[in-house]
């Protein structure tokens, strides 16, 4: 692991950050100096764990480039390591909500690791197809308006 590290800054208010302190307890399964991993007490399927960076960002858009690579260089290991635990699993859903329009209920940065043990297993992500509603040049508008936010 590298020797990054990050000075941590806490919200008063936020529970993740109670469980960085150790006000609130919780279920740790990895810990380092960059990001703690502990099982999301909702256990959307058995082995659903979260990962949070040590120290208070909102949500995806307040990570710094250092952050992001501190923090996601992580989640292969840790996501091994759940996949490891039990047999049964099959595969697993990495998911990162944003905002509370994309589900976001905690504001303090958190990635979803969610073991999927089958198609039936109580876990579901419905994904529209809107291609339809597309043409070319609705394409192209959307791709040139997010480059350009790229650019420069």
């Amino acid at each position: 692991m590298d020797k990054m590290t990050l000075e941590p800054h806490y919200a008063d208010d936020c529970v993740f950050c109670k469980i960085l302190t150790g006000d609130i307890p919780s279920y740790t399964v990895y810990e380092d100096n960059i990001v703690k991993a502990f099982l999301d007490i909702s256990q959307g399927t058995p082995g659903h764990t979260l990962v949070i960076p040590k120290t208070h960002v909102k949500d995806i858009f307040a990570y710094d480039a250092d952050l992001a690579a501190a923090v996601f260089s992580r989640i292969p290991m840790i996501a091994r390591a759940v996949k490891a635990a039990d047999p049964r699993i099959v595969g697993m859903n990495i998911l990162n909500n944003n905002g509370s329009v994309a589900y976001q209920s905690v504001f303090h940065s958190h990635i979803h690791l969610i073991p999927r043990y089958t198609d039936q297993d109580d876990f579901k992500m419905i994904f529209k197809d809107n291609a339809a509603n597309y043409t070319p040049d609705d394409y192209t508008a959307i791709q040139t308006k997010i480059s350009a936010q790229l650019e420069g």
